[in-house]
């Protein structure tokens, strides 16, 4: 039964109406697969005897300290970026195959995402590490299948979670409030936290906890989906309340205010727009690893690439799926008496817009000096005068369309935040980094600042005739983008 949905699968990839671009897409994405794979290579082979050499008498119990924030990352991570594997099973539903085969294979694919097969390159060869280091053979199996089963825990974790936004907010709050008050010496949650992880080395029965919290989320898991996979989840139409907000304030924009009252509708309305601004928010405490003076990375070039992502992560989020995010009225928008120019405007705006509410929010890194501030206010200079039109631009070759109800349904299109959003993004970010480090190494920092927002204020001050050549894509490409999101949709 098995070979027969991986055939399915199969051909529906081959016969999409956007294979070319995902397969270009996806070969991009396995490189950079293969390139993050050999980092926790290195870092799994080298992290011990980095903390060696800083004077730690036993590196192992620091790796264990910190544990518990590394896994809340990979949760949190994992939750915005991880697409569940999901089959179109309605067409299915009606044949005599036996709905335990169905969910058994969904949640078996999620096994091997690369969400969990990355971190054997990590803990593998820490593992192998302990054992050159003379570790105890059977404390150090123990320890890594218990760190196995918590990572396969947490896959199955964000599967019962994945449509409770607000439980990820919760946890994201708690965690970073106990990371600040570990880091101003409050409390320290880390001291009980590694008593645990030691634990699985020391009393290898202790191993026997997060595999059993394994089993039991994988059972919570296919329960929660044998017990809504009936189509009457779809025709029993749920009562909600329907709040009506008008935004009068915007109808003195005329057409440009229209189109930013439909765009906050939408944002506000619907699950996968609303993470997107939830991945725009904590796209602001991106620059902790990058602009605080304590750290090894302070003061490189590496300062204006986490300015773009501090102040830019709305825009690179919402901006790189225009026109996608009205992909389910697209047809119907394009045979309206409007034109491109408004279209494109409001989204601008709103872009803009988003990007100074980002960089008022981040000026709590004036706390790590006005240096790191003035990475925030250069990149967000720059994202408004040159990225905002990038993003546009390079959406017109966007033609994957968005389903904003995916949340509803725990077996439907999930198309949540991914690796795709961050690829396509990757140009917007050379040409700032390269600008800056002309400047940084030729005669200074500030040199290298000054060039970005040179960049941004000319970008800005060509904003019409960028406009009409971003105008002249889409209507080049009107007819491709309606034919890609018809037979999707």
């Amino acid at each position: 039964m098995f070979k027969h949905f991986i055939r399915l699968e199969w051909k529906a990839f081959f016969r999409s109406a956007s294979f070319k671009t995902n397969l270009a897409l996806k070969i991009i994405m396995v490189f950079f697969a293969l390139y993050f794979a050999v980092i926790f290579v290195g870092l799994g082979s080298s992290v011990y005897y980095i903390l060696e050499e800083k004077g730690y008498s036993d590196p192992f119990l620091i790796v264990n300290k910190y544990l518990f924030y590394w896994f809340f990352g990979h949760l949190f991570f994992r939750y915005l970026l991880q697409i569940l594997p999901v089959m179109n099973i309605q067409p299915l539903m009606i044949l005599p195959i036996p709905k335990s085969s169905l969910v058994h294979y969904i949640l078996g694919k999620t096994v091997i995402s690369f969400f969990n097969s990355l971190h054997a390159f990590l803990f593998i060869p820490f593992s192998i590490v302990l054992l050159l280091n003379e570790y105890s053979l059977y404390g150090v199996i123990s320890w890594h299948l218990g760190i196995i089963a918590i990572v396969y825990a947490s896959n199955f974790l964000n599967v019962l979670v994945s449509k409770q936004d607000i439980i990820l907010i919760v946890v994201a709050i708690l965690v970073l409030a106990l990371g600040a008050s570990q880091y101003f010496a409050i409390f320290d949650i880390t001291v009980y936290t590694q008593v645990f992880f030691t634990a699985l080395y020391e009393q290898p029965v202790v191993v026997l906890i997060p595999i059993l919290v394994l089993l039991g989320l994988y059972i919570l898991a296919y329960k929660y989906f044998i017990d809504h996979m009936y189509f009457d989840e779809k025709l029993v139409a749920k009562k909600e309340a329907i709040s009506t907000k008008e935004y009068a304030w915007l109808n003195k924009y005329g057409v440009l205010g229209t189109f930013l009252k439909n765009d906050i509708k939408l944002i506000s309305r619907n699950k996968r727009s609303k993470k997107t601004v939830m991945m725009g928010f904590f796209f602001l405490f991106y620059g902790l690893l990058f602009l605080r003076q304590d750290i090894p990375n302070s003061g490189n070039i590496m300062q204006i690439f986490a300015g773009i992502f501090v102040s830019g992560g709305f825009l690179f989020n919402f901006g790189q799926f225009v026109p996608s995010w009205d992909s389910g009225y697209y047809k119907l928008l394009m045979s309206q008496n409007i034109t491109y120019k408004d279209y494109l405007a409001s989204k601008w705006w709103l872009m803009v817009l988003a990007t100074i509410i980002s960089t008022v929010l981040a000026s709590f890194y004036l706390y790590f000096g006005w240096q790191a501030y003035m990475a925030i206010v250069v990149g967000a200079i720059y994202n408004i005068g040159v990225n905002s039109h990038l993003v546009l631009w390079s959406g017109a070759y966007t033609k994957t369309p968005i389903d904003l109800d995916s949340g509803a349904n725990a077996f439907g299109n999930k198309q949540a935040f991914n690796m795709k959003t961050m690829l396509l993004s990757l140009p917007k970010l050379v040409l700032p980094v390269a600008l800056f480090a002309f400047g940084y190494y030729l005669i200074n920092p500030i040199a290298g600042y000054v060039l970005v927002v040179l960049a941004g204020i000319l970008g800005f001050a060509f904003k019409n005739k960028v406009f009409s050549i971003i105008e002249k894509t889409y209507k080049i490409e009107k007819y491709k983008t309606i034919e890609a999101y018809t037979k999707n949709n």
